[in-house]
């Protein structure tokens, strides 16, 4: 990882951290903001923490700051709409900027433009009328794992190994709002690889008793399994990473992001979708993989802000 760029603390000014949100991740983005508030402090940053319930626009009036660290997650966050206000206000922020952000909070658009790149990402069906029950049971079969095109944590997603059990996992994702699709489920196992400033940080391998890595897999349960290192071999841990900075590169994704990818079982590399406001819980995945690269949680705060100044 390369040297650090900003010497003092004061040379990044009075930085905003916004957290909360109106998403379905609020509480997850209060947990977040609020440990990226107290590393700020830590290191001596003046810093503000800004709980973002209603409009960005009414929670910046009048406030005076230099640059913003975004850690709202899910729609209104980090899907372009908070960027393209920032934008307009002239405020530097964290993370990707409008059109990155907007693409890769779409699944959907996500898989599209990989599938564009020639880059491997399971085969999928989108699900909007009656007819496409029996279309999906025709080309993917089952089992499929059905999600909302455009929520995070795992949020609004179910596998279904049966007709049934799909038309039920169709009507609990069509409530949140977005275009809904039915992903082929991979047999294989599961990694995240967090990419700083265009830089992957060691892989991490997920094992989960759960059903998949779900929202309770995520935050609440004790019983996720996180393997860093991940298992591989050092040669298949670069092409990982190297995937990952790619499938970036893609969207143009910039700042920081997390990647998700299955391996399956014939050694396939499978990209899942990339998350632009990565977590930053004591669960989460990116801070996790950092510490494995020697970043202790402030020095990987203060990395991220750095890159709001690029």
């Amino acid at each position: 990882m390369k040297p650090l760029t900003v010497k003092k603390p004061q040379d990044f000014g009075k930085v905003a951290v916004l957290m909360g949100g109106s998403a379905a991740e609020r509480e997850i983005s209060l947990r977040s903001g609020n440990a990226v508030y107290l590393a700020l402090l830590n290191s001596g940053i003046d810093a503000v923490a800004i709980d973002v319930s209603t409009s960005p626009i009414d929670a910046l009036t009048g406030l005076k700051v230099d640059r913003v660290f975004n850690v709202i997650h899910g729609r209104g966050g980090e899907d372009g709409v908070l960027q393209a206000v920032l934008e307009v206000i002239g405020l530097p922020y964290t993370g990707s900027g409008v059109m990155a952000s907007a693409l890769s909070m779409d699944k959907l658009r996500t898989k599209l433009c990989w599938r564009g790149m020639g880059l491997d990402t399971p085969k999928w069906q989108v699900m909007r009328e009656a007819s496409d029950i029996d279309d999906c049971i025709s080309h993917l079969g089952f089992p499929v794992i059905v999600k909302p095109a455009q929520e995070g944590s795992s949020i609004g997603m179910s596998k279904a190994n049966n007709r049934e059990e799909l038309m039920a996992a169709v009507h609990l994702a069509r409530q949140y709002r977005c275009d809904v699709y039915a992903e082929q489920w991979i047999h294989g196992q599961e990694y995240t690889v967090a990419v700083l400033a265009g830089e992957a940080l060691p892989a991490i391998r997920l094992e989960t008793p759960n059903v998949f890595y779900d929202f309770d897999a995520k935050y609440q349960a004790n019983t996720t399994r996180y393997h860093c290192p991940c298992g591989l071999s050092a040669e298949r841990e670069r092409q990982l990473q190297t995937l990952a900075v790619t499938a970036c590169q893609g969207l143009n994704v910039e700042g920081w992001a997390r990647v998700d990818a299955f391996i399956d079982d014939d050694g396939c590399m499978q990209l899942i979708e990339v998350n632009t406001v990565p977590g930053m819980t004591d669960h989460s995945l990116v801070p996790m993989a950092a510490k494995a690269a020697g970043i202790a949680f402030d020095e990987l705060v203060w990395r991220i802000l750095e890159t709001s100044l690029v």
